[in-house]
């Protein structure tokens, strides 16, 4: 019973420090975090839009946070290294963060839901996938999706291949969920299938070509000695 407590305590461990990151570099754009344990202490790799805002000026708050990580949370020896989202449109927590601010600004609902579905998908994503619950509209609870492209809803390809981003909208009659789900471009789905011509077939598998070619010149070759055979006794 040690060792099960003990897995639900680090991974209790590693979301309280994901939602303190979160709160912490939101103005850099928080795309993820990636904690890995190494002999030498704690590997944090963090993925933000702007990582000039979450190093600092002289790397002073990226001390700071390292600082917090170690004393506060117990990570041992933590080394925090700051990636740059290669695009951020196609990154579900940044999308949904954005989304989030959009609704707190005052956009209606269907409008950044629409607006950001549509600028997913022109990014290169395969699909897009969007919830937003709570009060939308009035009192009641209610819950709205938008959707476009091509999603995976279970399964394998959709650990490897949907990303899946949460934030909350803090409004006046209430907070909203907001949900974003992207399906990564070039995705490749086991039901996916390509036709090859036989050029391409020979260029993947030249050892069974080259064996059809040389039973193809054998049996050239015993034709043409049958044919000779047979002037012969002509």
């Amino acid at each position: 019973m040690a060792s099960e407590r003990k897995f639900v305590a680090e991974n209790i461990r590693r979301v309280l420090l994901k939602e303190y990151l979160m709160k912490e570099v939101s103005r850099a754009g928080f795309g993820g975090l990636d904690v890995q344990r190494t002999p030498m202490g704690t590997r944090v790799v963090l993925t933000t839009e702007r990582p000039g805002l979450v190093i600092g000026r002289r790397g002073q708050t990226i001390k700071n946070l390292t600082t917090v990580i170690e004393e506060k949370y117990g990570f041992e020896n933590p080394q925090i290294e700051v990636q740059e989202v290669e695009n951020a449109s196609i990154n579900a927590q940044i999308m949904a963060e954005k989304l989030a601010f959009s609704l707190e600004r005052g956009w209606h609902f269907r409008r950044a839901g629409h607006s950001t579905v549509r600028r997913v998908m022109d990014a290169g994503a395969k699909g897009c996938h969007i919830i937003l619950a709570g009060k939308l509209t009035g009192q009641r609870h209610r819950t709205e999706k938008f959707k476009e492209g091509y999603i995976k809803f279970c399964g394998e390809p959709r650990e490897d291949f949907v990303d899946r981003g949460y934030a909350v909208a803090k409004l006046k009659m209430g907070v909203i969920g907001v949900t974003v789900e992207v399906m990564a471009p070039g995705s490749r789905l086991p039901s996916d299938t390509t036709v090859l011509n036989k050029t391409q077939v020979a260029e993947l598998f030249p050892d069974m070509f080259a064996a059809e070619a040389q039973a193809v010149e054998e049996h050239v070759e015993a034709q043409a000695v049958e044919e000779a055979a047979e002037e012969g006794q002509i």
